[in-house]
């Protein structure tokens, strides 16, 4: 007889991987907020021999430059983090509110309906344009600084929002639960705020995490091609380019480092967006039971009919004795 052996597989509840998010959130932004006041030296002098290697003075050891690679790494956390949040906030915001707009506006008549299909149209056109092209020519005209990068990098991001969040509104706003209040008398503007937009944000918000992998990801490349803060800012992706001619003949520290960094920042932040806000279909709303406000009850509370028996046969005079 041949032994056959399943395998039980383990499955992490939900409300501890919630748990873990949380907890990894914190941390980043623990890191983003008092990472510059762990730096052992300043972030933008000379403190040190030219590439030196990790030793008990400089435990990451230092760069071309001979500054400090693991305080420029802990006080350019804060630097590009805030980046990132900031253009992930700023391309969701702008992309449910034009996602709405867009939804709700383009099938009517009028002026409404043209300006719905002309936002759809701009941001197939938006996002047609090369991000780090678009960040290049930003950065060039405002200047090489946070705020210009983050507002480049939301400009860049908000049609990836903007197309999730009309593509929910486009399957919402003809539903059964949404003609019932028109049929009432309410309005669209409080039917779109009221219900419209509770049914179709989750898409944008689940997505924001990657959004924010993308934001850190267009800073670092800015910074890398030599298009970002201005130097000796700290920035990981200034430090790659820093390192880069010295790891190619061995001195590895000043480029590993930050690109480590950068990985284990975008892992964390990746896995952070799909265990704090993504439980599997449960957090999709449905809507077929859904109530004028938007929650989950059921259809019917009636219970359901029992199965016909002999006894139950009727004729056209009625009930059998």
């Amino acid at each position: 007889m041949t032994a056959v052996v399943v395998a039980r597989q383990v499955t992490v509840p939900r409300v501890t991987r919630r748990a873990v998010a949380v907890l990894l959130l914190a941390l980043l932004a623990a890191l983003a907020v008092f990472g510059p006041m762990l730096a052992p030296y300043p972030g933008e002098i000379v403190v040190g021999p030219i590439s030196a290697p990790p030793s008990a003075d400089f435990l990451l050891g230092t760069d071309p430059s001979g500054m400090d690679v693991l305080s420029r790494t802990l006080i350019a956390a804060r630097t590009d983090l805030a980046i990132a949040a900031s253009a992930a906030l700023l391309c969701t915001t702008a992309g449910i509110v034009l996602g709405l707009l867009a939804g709700m506006a383009e099938s009517r008549g009028g002026f409404v309906g043209p300006l719905g299909r002309g936002i759809a149209r701009g941001a197939d056109l938006l996002d047609a344009v090369p991000a780090v092209l678009l960040g290049l020519v930003v950065v060039s005209f405002f200047g090489r600084s946070a705020v210009s990068i983050a507002v480049v990098s939301g400009l860049v991001l908000t049609p990836l929002q903007l197309r999730l969040v009309r593509a929910e509104v486009l399957r919402v706003r003809n539903d059964a639960y949404l003609d019932a209040a028109r049929m009432a008398g309410m309005s669209e503007l409080t039917l779109t705020v009221r219900h419209v937009l509770p049914n179709s944000i989750w898409a944008a918000r689940e997505n924001a995490s990657t959004m924010m992998n993308i934001g850190l990801l267009l800073t670092s490349t800015l910074g890398f091609l030599g298009a970002g803060l201005p130097t000796p800012t700290p920035e990981w992706g200034a430090m790659l380019a820093l390192g880069a001619a010295d790891a190619s003949v061995g001195r590895w520290w000043s480029a590993l480092v930050p690109f480590l960094v950068l990985i284990a920042v975008g892992a964390t932040t990746a896995w952070v967006g799909s265990n704090l806000w993504t439980t599997g279909r449960a957090s999709r709303p449905r809507r077929a039971g859904l109530t004028r406000r938007g929650r989950d009850e059921p259809t019917s509370r009636r219970p359901s009919p029992r199965p016909s028996s002999t006894s139950d046969q009727t004729h056209p005079g009625g009930v059998l004795p």
